[in-house]
């Protein structure tokens, strides 16, 4: 793994070390893998180190035999042992002397753990699906809560962006049940005397907001925002998000834009649009390749030291912003002769915002905020002539599609035309590089080599790509691929007797166990973001397969979600599209004419999770929409102007074409004033 701190540490110690190489070599196969490039290694022997030894993490150590049976499992080594670690030279021979005395006793050690393992990896427990799981959800997020800097449980603390998500959403959702009250979904402002149930459901929603607030407050006030150069680094090794893990991860930053975004959307408070913005402006700046497609991480470590290239002392500033300026700056971000780590500074806003800086100091906030993104600008400016940190440069197809959906969907929100583009360009990437002449995708893209058959992440994110790019531009071609990959997703991948997708497909390399994943980790699960695509292909389509589909992978994991369902949330935020109401919005109208671009740009403006948008554009254009969707036949403008058709529960409403009773019947918009409180 390139951008992993401990994997050079033990790269220096020990791969690169002529002792262990010899000891390697009269001994074993030595094999590195990529776990980016590879998963489905990856994950399989993460749970037998797991299992083995009660944790897990990375550089993984493990031992197999021919037959890839697991032997031995661990994280790192040093070379030697210390501080009552094994050294791993002392494993390595270890292991060749039981190998060489107590074979069969190893054999038979490894097929048990193997035999215990698999069960895990290939099976799910199913059950029922239903509200209950998201407000058990609920409440394990708000016993984690750290109420004074944001994030869930203590140090280290990672952004997980689909909880955030999961969390705007579901506060969304209890609100609009309070507003709606039981005998309509309309939506329309909450009653002022509401009963004690519906008092304790309005605060529940106003505190999973604050939950998803508070923490990208404090991750973005924090040193884990690089406040320079823009981007998220990897983790928190503190409570307060001040010390970062250095690297910088593609799909972080891509889960982190879209979250902010949503925040945006949901808050109306323009900070968080801003910060979406900052996060794709550094990928387009520092990820983006020649050819289209975005690289993947970005190291730590820069001259043998972790985040050297992120670090400033008080002169450093002073040099390149003057005395004055530059007192200010180290004043605002925490610049001291002291320093905030190992002798310098992570530049961070944990002492207050500019703007409350700026009235502290008789300054005027609009204008001083403008200032110190100018200084900033000018401190990365300096800071380029710095030894960078690595560059993994390999172009993964699931982390591009992640990207592609950061694009599309904050472009739309945002109302930015070249986030959009750049979606498009990195999809146009993906299709001709990474994708064989049948339709098939590759994983990874390197020096003009596409190489290992893509798992279901790749097909899952990418997927999702494709419906934010559709959504962001109405080209039906977008939705058209969507379609195409999510059977070829089904055929490839899917457990036709339990539901859900296995890891890898069904002629690829064949391991000692094929895993079906749900766990929303760093990233959330192929299966978590296959529920939701399939449950929005229906909407959009029409096609029953893809509706039963996606209900068969929410029951067959529904069962281990409700043993602990705060680890589940983007497969959470797919049942709550799951359980409705959803509303299906069809615009119809001819291309490029005002009425239809202003219907447009009203839906785009609109927070819709609960709702998927379909073009119907007027004449010939239309049909290829009636392949993909063939109950938007007979549907069209009403006495020439473009209109909308709002469906909900397999009804269709009489076709508007006053953009405010549209806005007014979606929601999405201004009625959603609890939220601005």
């Amino acid at each position: 793994m390139p951008t992993c701190h401990w994997c050079h540490v033990m790269e220096r110690e020990s791969f690169e070390d002529a002792e262990v190489a010899e000891v390697l070599n009269r001994h074993f196969v030595a094999v590195k893998v990529d776990r980016e490039e590879r998963p489905d290694v990856d994950h399989i022997y993460m749970t037998v180190c797991q299992a083995l030894t009660g944790q897990g993490g990375w550089p993984l150590t493990v031992i197999l035999t021919p037959d890839q049976e697991p032997l031995f499992a661990g994280t790192y080594f040093p070379k030697t042992g210390r501080l009552g670690r094994p050294g791993l030279l002392d494993v390595l021979r270890r292991m060749a002397a039981l190998w060489e005395r107590e074979r069969d006793r190893l054999l038979r050690g490894a097929k048990e753990v193997l035999a215990a393992v698999r069960p895990v990896l290939e099976t799910s427990r199913a059950g029922s699906v239903g509200p209950d799981l998201l407000a058990a959800a609920y409440e394990e997020f708000a016993a984690r809560f750290d109420p004074a800097f944001g994030g869930f449980g203590p140090a280290p603390k990672f952004p997980t962006p689909h909880n955030l998500v999961f969390l705007l959403r579901l506060a969304r959702r209890w609100q609009r049940e309070v507003q709606a009250g039981p005998q309509s979904n309309a939506p329309g402002p909450a009653p002022t005397d509401l009963p004690d149930h519906a008092q304790e459901a309005v605060q529940r929603a106003g505190h999973a907001l604050h939950m998803a607030e508070r923490t990208l407050e404090g991750m973005y006030r924090g040193g884990l925002f690089d406040h320079v150069g823009f981007g998220f680094a990897r983790y928190s090794t503190d409570r307060q998000w001040l010390v970062p893990h250095f690297e910088k991860m593609l799909y972080d930053n891509a889960l982190l834009a879209i979250a902010y975004a949503e925040a945006w959307q949901v808050t109306g408070r323009p900070w968080y649009a801003q910060v979406s913005r900052d996060v794709l402006t550094w990928a387009l700046r520092e990820m983006a390749q020649p050819e289209g497609g975005f690289a993947a991480a970005l190291d730590a470590d820069s001259e043998g030291q972790e985040g050297k290239f992120y670090l400033w002392t008080p002169d450093e500033v002073r040099a390149v912003l003057g005395a004055a300026d530059g007192d200010l700056y180290c004043r605002l971000y925490d610049i001291t002769p002291e320093g905030n780590f190992e002798g310098g500074n992570i530049p961070n806003l944990l002492g207050g915002w500019p703007e409350t800086f700026a009235r502290a100091h008789g300054l005027d906030p609009a204008r001083f905020g403008s200032q110190v993104r100018e200084w900033n600008h000018r401190l990365y400016e300096h800071r380029k002539r710095r030894v960078h940190p690595d560059k993994d440069d390999k172009v993964l197809t699931g982390w591009n599609g992640l990207m592609i959906a950061a694009l599309a969907a904050t472009g739309k929100a945002l109302g930015d035309a070249a986030f959009v583009t750049a979606a498009a360009r990195a999809e146009a990437f993906v299709r001709d590089k990474l994708t064989a002449p049948d339709g098939r995708l590759f994983a990874r893209y390197r020096d003009g080599e596409a190489k290992h058959l893509a798992y279901a992440d790749d097909y899952a994110f990418l997927i999702w790509g494709l419906l934010e790019l559709y959504a962001a531009t109405w080209d039906t071609g977008y939705l058209e691929r969507a379609v195409a990959l999510q059977r070829q997703m089904l055929d490839r991948f899917g457990d036709e007797q339990a539901g859900g997708f296995y890891l890898y497909a069904s002629d690829g390399e064949r391991l000692v166990a094929r895993p079906k994943e749900v766990y929303d980790g760093a990233t959330p699960s192929a299966n978590s973001v296959a529920a939701l695509n399939l449950l929005r292909l229906a909407r959009l389509t029409g096609d029953v397969r893809f509706e039963q589909e996606g209900q068969r992978v929410l029951a067959a994991f529904a069962g281990d979600v409700a043993a602990q369902p705060a680890a589940f949330a983007h497969y959470l935020t797919a049942v709550m599209f799951a359980l409705g109401p959803v509303r299906e919005a069809v615009v119809t109208g001819r291309e490029g004419a005002d009425d239809t671009l202003r219907l447009k740009a009203l839906l785009q403006s609109l927070y819709l999770p609960d709702a998927v948008v379909l073009f119907y554009p007027s004449g010939s254009a239309g049909q290829a929409v009636e392949r993909l969707a063939p109950f938007t036949r007979g549907m069209g403008e009403v006495q020439g102007r473009a209109a909308v058709y709002i469906c909900e529960n397999f009804t269709c409403q009489q076709p508007e074409v006053d953009p405010a009773r549209v806005r007014s019947l979606l929601g999405g918009g201004g009625d959603d004033d609890w939220k601005r409180s």
